[in-house]
């Protein structure tokens, strides 16, 4: 990876870090808007109060929540409303963006020395399973370093 790239990355997976952990979260089924305001005992009116909407209103609100179809904007609006505040972010499921970057290399890297290594056998040139994992690993390394567009096809 050049340079710039790499620290792009070190600075990215350090603001992801605090998320690691929460993929594990298990959303209520209804939302957490209908969830936290019904724990707290708080009725749609109270609610609606300090939104200035309608009891509708928010019942609409929650219903988009559980649906997956409300906005950003309106959930950081029930996050103050509610006294909390609304965090979203994204977890990598490589553990971090390098590892990501890394699995994507080695997949690439592997498909491309074992099809050059089938077409080598076919000629009786096959290589050694260790001469085979020291090329994928270093084409890996190229195409990370180099951060190559193909790491997303």
């Amino acid at each position: 990876m050049r340079s710039t790239k790499k620290l792009l990355i070190e600075q990215l997976d350090r603001k992801l870090k605090p998320f690691q952990g929460t993929e594990k979260v298990i959303v209520p089924q209804q939302g957490w808007i209908y969830t936290i305001r019904t724990s707290l005992n708080m009725t749609l009116e109270q609610l609606g109060e300090k939104l200035q909407m309608t009891k509708q209103g928010i019942k609409k609100i929650e219903e988009r929540e559980a649906t997956e179809s409300i906005s950003i904007k309106s959930l950081r609006e029930m996050g103050k409303a509610l006294d909390m505040q609304f965090i979203y972010g994204f977890v990598p499921k490589h553990g971090s963006i390098d590892e990501m970057v890394t699995s994507k290399a080695i997949a690439i890297a592997e498909r491309i020395v074992l099809r050059t290594n089938q077409n080598m056998k076919l000629e009786n040139q096959g290589n050694s399973p260790e001469q085979i994992n020291h090329a994928i690993m270093e084409l890996a390394s190229e195409l990370k370093r180099e951060m190559h567009k193909s790491l997303w096809d």
